[in-house]
Formats: C-alpha cells, sequence, structure tokens
C-alpha cells in the first residue's frame, strides 16, 4: 500500500501551497475540532494549543501517519484577533491596526509516530497609517474574510503593510523553513528525494 507519508490537518490553501514549494509531499485531512480558546491565554500559547487540537484530531482518526498541524492569531497589545465575522468586524480590525506593529504567531505541530514536536514562530509586521476609504476599499475585495487580523499578506493586503519584521511565510500561514527543517528530521520520507 502506498501511503502518502504525512497528512496535513489543514485546509488553508496557503499552507497546502507553501508545502508544494517546501517539496513536501503530503495530503490534506481535517476533522471538526472545538477551537475554543481557555480564557486569558497568551497568543503563543493560543496557537500551540490549537494546532495541536487541529493535530490530534487528525491523528486519532489515522493514528499510523504523521501529521502537520498549524494556527496562524494576530495580536496587537495581548489582544488576539481571529477571522473576521463580517465585514463590519473586519473594518474594525483593520481600524485597531493601522499605524501600529503587531505581531503573527504560527503555532506547529508535527506528530510522529506517540512523539509531538511543537514550536511557534513570530513576525512583527508594521501597517501603515489607514485611511477610512482605504480600509473600506480593502474590505471589499472580500481579501480579509477569512484571514486571522482580517488581511492577507500575499495578496492585496501587501500595499497595506509598511515593513516586517521576521518570517514572511509565517505571516502567510506556515513558516517554510523551519517547518521543513522539522520535518528533514521527523518526517523524512515526506520530502522529495534531492530536499532530503
Amino acid at each position: 500500500m502506498n501511503e502518502t507519508p504525512l497528512l496535513l490537518a489543514s485546509g488553508s490553501p496557503r499552507r497546502r501551497e507553501l508545502l508544494q514549494l517546501g517539496g513536501v509531499h503530503f495530503r490534506v485531512m481535517t476533522c471538526p475540532t472545538d477551537e475554543t480558546l481557555p480564557p486569558s491565554i497568551t497568543p503563543w500559547d493560543a496557537v500551540l494549543f490549537l494546532a495541536r487540537q487541529k493535530g490530534r484530531a487528525v491523528r486519532e482518526a489515522c493514528p499510523h501517519q504523521a501529521v502537520l498541524s498549524a494556527d496562524t492569531v494576530v495580536a496587537l497589545e495581548g489582544r488576539i484577533l481571529g477571522k473576521p465575522r463580517d465585514e463590519q468586524q473586519a473594518e474594525q480590525m483593520l481600524s485597531f491596526l493601522s499605524g501600529k506593529t503587531h505581531q503573527v504567531y504560527t503555532g506547529v505541530c508535527v506528530f510522529d509516530g506517540h512523539q509531538e514536536h511543537v514550536f511557534y514562530e513570530k513576525t512583527d509586521v508594521t501597517f501603515w497609517p489607514l485611511t477610512e476609504k482605504e480600509i473600506r476599499a480593502y474590505v471589499k475585495t472580500g481579501e480579509p474574510m477569512d484571514k486571522a487580523g482580517a488581511y492577507g499578506i500575499q495578496g492585496k493586503g501587501a500595499l497595506l503593510v509598511e515593513r516586517i519584521c521576521g518570517d514572511y511565510f509565517n505571516v502567510v500561514g506556515l513558516p517554510l523553513s523551519k517547518t521543513v527543517r522539522l520535518l528533514k528530521q521527523v518526517v523524512p520520507a515526506c520530502l522529495a528525494d534531492e530536499d532530503r
């Protein structure tokens, strides 16, 4: 039986594209997960908690396969910003981020047999001061609606960003280089031969 050596416990098209860029062989499998966060959790603990939750759900369904899971949040002044519920909330989030430096955290979890390998990455992102007109125009594109913090740096949201400090791909949704290095150590079969 020719099983894919790695399951990606994420429906994110951005994570799929990044793993393909990294030469990783995988297939997507997601399971329903309770994403309710414990009260007063820090952003870095939140992404590790959620990545573990997603990964454990898939590992329980397929206990003999390696699983990669991840979760990304945007945080400013200790407040975690998830995906906006609607356009109004997207506008509020973008107004809150306007002219400030916020943090993007991604938690990554790899289950290899009975072992759990976890880490998180943090990137600082600074927005230009944004006018109400700019915010409304960006929200009208629809791009913010399925993204933490209501923007996508790999799309039109790039125009909101003055600078970043840290891993760009972490802001997209997966710290690619660090993730591939971990996979080389714990699930080498999932990498293209030339990348091992």
